[in-house]
């Protein structure tokens, strides 16, 4: 590839100050032009510790100074608040978590409600932790065909705003971690009627918006605020994200100087100058070929969904209208449950292979295909997964919803005064009407089953002992064998 080539990613500089200079620093740097007495401690040298540093500049005394006198951040969060059509923009170097707490803190006082929907990460719910807040929870609808979650209905939200006028806002995710689609109108117009904002996690879809083949991003779509992930479905370094809003300066809810305050709260001050640049670019590239770009990753998830529907047994998540069930068009989910085999021995057999996925359990598959994919990987993919399924196959078996979107919470205090409590540890079946101390989540996706200020229930229980007997992973728990949990003393 050559400069003048159009595709050359080079090109894309001329629309992106932070991939810009991470360019030049980098150029300089091979070049022996750069003599910095500045962090990060390697300077650059690969004969200490290898090449795990490469690429490595930092944002200030590297892609900026350290004053940034060039104005260079600021340049490219304003790009990308025109690109999302929004007026308030900033990139993260800390993934969704951080731009989901930074949110949660803009909205309220500590001591407010806010409704959250219960399948969102755990990041929201530490977010509410740090932000003092009281959650309302609302649950998504269980799609009895897939045991999926799927919408959060509207008129339950409009519900809990009119039993808690103490509401600062709604926190949603959308698309969900399996790319279950809600009506983020009704949602913003439920909020809105009770005169507060609707923030929207759209950590999976980042490309939303950005092709006709996709639906239009949330903010385009009435939410005050979106939160999306550059580094899960854009060629952006891992913790790149973005935080969006629309604020009172252009008719929004949200206070740009509350979301300032939020957003610095928990940002740290040596950002990864490589990890703005490659969201910095990934954006310019949306703005470029997206149209062409998302319309063929469309393409690929559609061709992969039917040839994986075409194996006896094998379902794959998909629109079905008549059941209102709405599904991001980029997002490839399979189900296995009529093919008797186990997730994790398919995924086991996978790994052999060398493919990666972002998600198993019994019943779900989610390999994630992003724009970075091809038809040969894909077809790669679809051959590994259809051996695997026919070398595991058993007898069909009934649909199990996860834990992590079936259990139903039973919030007893504040996740707050439960986090900052006097705790004990305790076996866990000595735990059952105990209220948790501590957050416990299947991971992936990371959705809470119990949280600080829940009550340990014998249905919360088994669900995670099932999932952890079944091969999964239980997280963030202090003991994550289940034998004992952390209640509030």
């Amino acid at each position: 590839m050559t400069d003048s080539d159009p595709r050359d990613p080079r090109r894309l500089a001329a629309d992106a100050p932070l991939f810009e200079a991470w360019l030049r620093y980098t150029a300089d740097s091979r070049a022996g032009r750069m003599r910095p007495f500045s962090i990060p401690g390697h300077k650059h040298r690969h004969d200490l510790v290898g090449d795990v540093v490469q690429g490595d500049v930092p944002m200030l005394a590297g892609l900026d100074t350290m004053k940034e006198s060039l104005g260079l951040l600021a340049a490219a969060e304003a790009r990308a608040a025109d690109a999302w059509g929004t007026d308030w923009a900033r990139l993260s170097v800390g993934g969704s978590t951080h731009a989901n707490q930074a949110s949660v803190l803009a909205l309220g006082r500590p001591g407010q409600s806010v409704v959250v929907s219960r399948t969102l990460h755990r990041s929201v719910l530490l977010g509410i932790v740090l932000a003092g807040l009281r959650p309302i929870w609302v649950n998504p609808e269980i799609d009895p065909v897939t045991g999926l979650p799927g919408a959060v209905p509207a008129a339950e939200v409009a519900a809990a705003l009119r039993v808690h006028p103490d509401v600062c806002g709604v926190l949603v995710g959308d698309p969900s971690y399996v790319g279950t689609l809600s009506d983020i109108e009704a949602l913003a117009a439920a909020a809105h009627a009770s005169g507060v904002p609707l923030v929207v996690d759209a950590a999976w879809a980042a490309y939303f918006g950005f092709s006709p083949r996709v639906p239009a991003n949330a903010l385009a779509r009435g939410a005050d605020a979106l939160i999306t992930s550059a580094h899960k479905s854009l060629p952006a370094w891992s913790q790149a994200a973005l935080l969006l809003a629309r604020t009172t300066r252009s008719g929004g809810l949200l206070d740009p100087d509350r979301l300032e305050r939020g957003f610095e709260a928990s940002a740290t001050t040596s950002a990864a100058g490589a990890i703005l640049a490659s969201a910095d670019a990934s954006r310019a590239l949306l703005q470029r070929d997206g149209p062409e770009l998302v319309g063929r990753l469309v393409d690929l998830v559609a061709g992969a969904r039917s040839a994986l529907a075409a194996i006896d047994g094998v379902e794959v998540l998909c629109d079905r209208p008549d059941d209102g069930v709405a599904v991001d068009p980029a997002k490839l989910v399979v189900l296995l449950a009529g093919t008797g085999a186990h997730g994790h021995a398919i995924e086991e057999d996978l790994l052999a292979h060398g493919i990666t996925v972002e998600m198993a359990d019994r019943d779900v598959l989610v390999p994630l295909i992003t724009l970075a994919d091809d038809e040969g990987g894909v077809d790669t993919l679809i051959e590994a997964l259809t051996a695997a399924i026919e070398r595991h196959r058993g007898e069909p078996r009934p649909i199990r919803p996860s834990a992590a979107w079936s259990v139903r919470a039973e919030t007893a205090i504040d996740p707050r005064e439960a986090f900052f409590a006097p705790h004990e540890t305790v076996a866990s079946d000595a735990a059952t009407g105990r209220v948790c101390a501590e957050l416990i989540a299947p991971y992936p996706p990371g959705v809470p089953v119990l949280a600080p200020g829940e009550v340990v229930t014998l249905e919360a229980l088994a669900a995670l002992r099932d999932t952890r007997a079944d091969g999964g992973r239980i997280a963030y728990a202090a003991d994550p064998t289940l034998a004992t949990i952390q209640v509030v003393a």
